[in-house]
């Protein structure tokens, strides 16, 4: 890769990063495109976010994206939000308008939509239940996605307080509950999704009761690292259609490489090996 002086630069922000897969899938779209540009790690500790944020769009950067654990600071640091972002109450991805101005998104929950329907294209989510574990930001996003398409929602946290006051800030059809009611709440699912980190590599797996899930269900994680966590493999053995992470993280990233570097690029099979490479199958110790 050769740069110019006129090169597009864009970037991912966390503290720390050095962990984040983003610097390879944009790149090799960067590569596929044959663009004059780059992305780049951004370790930013979370004290300068604000002051670094500003400093790189004046600095020519087209903007960059968020990832923890900055996301709802850089939903303050921006002039105006997408409704998505709003309803999500945190940005994942900021652009750097000429005229100074830093517009920002939230594009978790269309990505882990756009993964849903990649895997499953006649899926209609009009009208179903969906079983979220968890209430942080990726559960606001996509619960939030979940219900502008017409599903019913459950919110299911270790702390009940925070999915009460999640499903209060969304409103709609969505109801809390402690983690307990998982046991009632899966017979009626027809999508369970996990948004914790529980699952992630080196950490245990949730464990659930998924005989009491029907045998239409849809289980998915949103946890990439392995890519068929403990969770996954307990739905494969069950008969259940799943649905990993990682079609979440290549998906959510398409809005941003748009704006950016000015091309609507494609998720295929040879991005996925390609971002998939250095990632485990699955965790032994799950």
């Amino acid at each position: 890769m050769i740069l110019s002086g006129s090169a597009r630069l864009a970037g991912v922000f966390g503290w720390p990063v050095a962990h984040s897969r983003s610097p390879r899938l944009h790149g090799f779209w960067l590569d596929r495109h044959r663009i004059d540009g780059a992305y780049v790690p951004l370790p930013v500790r979370p004290d300068r976010f604000a002051d670094a944020v500003r400093a790189l769009r004046d600095l020519g950067f087209r903007g960059g994206n968020v990832t923890i654990p900055h996301k709802e600071a850089a939903f303050a640091v921006c002039d105006r939000v997408t409704r998505r972002a709003e309803r999500a109450g945190a940005v994942n991805t900021l652009v750097f308008d000429a005229d100074g101005t830093i517009a920002g998104d939230n594009t978790d929950g269309w990505g882990f939509l756009e993964s849903l329907r990649t895997a499953i294209p006649a899926l209609d989510l009009a009208g179903r239940t969906a079983v979220v574990l968890g209430a942080g930001g990726a559960a606001r996003a996509i619960a939030a996605a979940l219900l502008d398409e017409g599903a019913q929602v459950a919110l299911v946290n270790r702390t009940p307080d925070r999915a009460a006051a999640l499903a209060r800030a969304l409103g709609g059809a969505i109801a809390a509950h402690a983690w307990d009611a998982v046991h009632a709440l899966l017979p009626a699912a027809d999508l369970l999704i996990n948004t914790t980190a529980l699952g992630m590599k080196g950490t245990p797996s949730p464990v659930l009761p998924l005989e009491r899930l029907p045998d239409h269900a849809i289980v998915a994680d949103i946890v990439y690292v392995p890519r068929r966590t403990g969770l996954l493999c307990a739905a494969e053995r069950r008969g259940l259609c799943t649905v990993g992470g990682l079609g979440m993280l290549l998906h959510q990233a398409r809005p941003g490489f748009a704006a950016w570097f000015g091309i609507d690029p494609v998720v295929d099979a040879e991005l996925e090996a390609f971002v998939a490479a250095d990632i485990p199958e699955t965790d032994e110790a799950a």
